[in-house]
């Protein structure tokens, strides 16, 4: 028999239901009968965190709560089509609407309920010890490395496209952790994070020819590592000799690194940009297969990843060449193909991704759009993409902004000239968590 109540919706995003969940259930029930959503979990992603339970678990959880009528799944963070299948009287929620992400969805909830003449109810949000220490435990989890190791696989399952931006400290990965971007319609952020042998070379003022040893390289991702929760993909330069590789191949994904990507070339590395203007070599198909072979047989896990990086289209041996070592290092084991060009239109990687998924519609595809940056992630998963890795945008940021602050600084004998273009020392404090 339909209920004559009014119609309470509230939204959870939650993998564990605390004090505070239970104080605005107890409060919406004060209004009518309670439906909550549970938002899936690609947009658990956009928005909040990584989810630790998946949707069907999230959603049994919610039902474990007593007096709700009914549950159900958002499917968008914004409210627009949930309020329209179930047009409720009141939407409550929590009065923490701080961050620039809430107040675009506080913004969306008043919009779709002043069509009808629905009504926000805010309750305060509960703080107390206890819900604190559940939010710390919930982002430590997150952090774990057996966890961490295997969240590209799922992100390749939840999300069309996954974005990764590149990190080369503790801050830069803070910086990539906690961007969220809001507007009328969306709300996003990274879903991984790359970690550029030419980024942690520079930043130690080192040339990007493998001069820096993989112990100080494990300790760029150890204090990447310490702050953040999202997946890591590790840029290996060429892996190595494959005695060695398969000891980095080890150490990296016991460290909870998602994935590695090696290049197909042998020698003295040189940055791929340079193409054929520097003498480049690349490995033979067996040799590289040997080696990604060797790759997949150490690792102990079936979480880690190892992606075949082709260099092919750079040094301009044809796509030809390309798509056979492509479906060549899938059939050794990678379990990605990652295509470069430094062509600064994207024709020659479209036409590969098109070829390789005319005969592969499942092997993840990697593209770096570094020098054809005017294409769109929708576009590139129109083709087949599955990861775009901005590679090297914060580094190339930060240095003409430091130069920059440092020239002002010589020229007027003060610090005041460049004080507004720099970011307070409290917006840097409020950044990094203290536990």
């Amino acid at each position: 028999m339909k209920s004559d109540k009014p119609i309470v919706y509230t939204c959870f995003c939650t993998d564990v239901i605390h004090d505070g969940h239970l104080n605005l259930i107890n409060e919406a029930k004060k209004y009518g009968d309670v439906i909550v959503g549970v938002l899936c979990d690609s947009e658990m992603v956009k928005y909040n965190k990584f989810p630790l339970k998946s949707t069907k678990e999230r959603v049994e959880l919610v039902k474990s709560i007593p007096d709700i009528k009914e549950v159900v799944i958002q499917n968008k963070v914004m409210y627009d089509d949930i309020v329209k299948e179930l047009r409720p009287d009141y939407i409550i929620h929590g009065d923490n609407w701080a961050e620039d992400s809430m107040k675009a969805i506080r913004k969306n909830i008043l919009k779709v309920l002043d069509e009808y003449g629905g009504e926000l109810i805010e309750v305060p949000y509960t703080f107390n010890p206890k819900v604190q220490k559940i939010d710390r435990q919930m982002r430590e989890q997150l952090a774990m490395p057996e966890l961490r190791r295997k969240r590209l696989r799922q992100l390749l399952d939840m999300v069309p496209v996954v974005k990764t931006i590149e990190v080369h400290s503790g801050l830069t990965g803070l910086i990539a952790e906690k961007t969220v971007i809001a507007d009328d319609e969306h709300v996003d952020q990274f879903e991984a994070m790359w970690i550029s042998s030419l980024c942690d070379s520079t930043e130690k003022g080192k040339p990007d020819i493998e001069l820096v040893d993989m112990t100080s390289r494990f300790r760029t991702i150890n204090d990447i590592m310490e702050v953040t929760t999202k997946p890591i993909i590790f840029d290996g330069d060429t892996g190595g000799i494959a005695e060695h590789f398969v000891y980095t191949v080890r150490s990296l994904e016991r460290m909870g690194v998602s994935a590695v990507i090696i290049e197909d070339k042998i020698g003295l590395k040189k940055n791929s940009l340079f193409g054929t203007e520097v003498e480049q070599t690349q490995d033979d198909i067996e040799h590289f297969c040997e080696k990604i072979a060797a790759g997949k047989n150490a690792q102990l896990s079936d979480d880690f990843m190892i992606i075949a990086r082709i260099e092919s289209l750079i040094l301009e041996q044809g796509m030809e060449d390309a798509l056979k070592r492509a479906f060549a290092f899938r059939d050794a084991g990678a379990d990605g193909i990652m295509i470069h060009s430094r062509r600064k239109e994207p024709d020659e990687i479209l036409e590969f991704c098109d070829k390789f998924r005319e005969k592969d519609s499942e092997t993840p595809i990697v593209v770096v759009p570094s020098s054809f940056n005017t294409i769109t992630e929708d576009e590139l998963k129109e083709h087949g993409v599955n990861i775009v890795i901005y590679a090297n945008q914060l580094l190339r940021a930060a240095f003409p902004a430091m130069q920059n602050a440092a020239k002002s600084i010589l020229k007027h004998h003060r610090a005041h000239e460049i004080d507004e273009e720099l970011l307070s020392i409290k917006d840097i404090i409020t950044l990094i968590d203290e536990l």
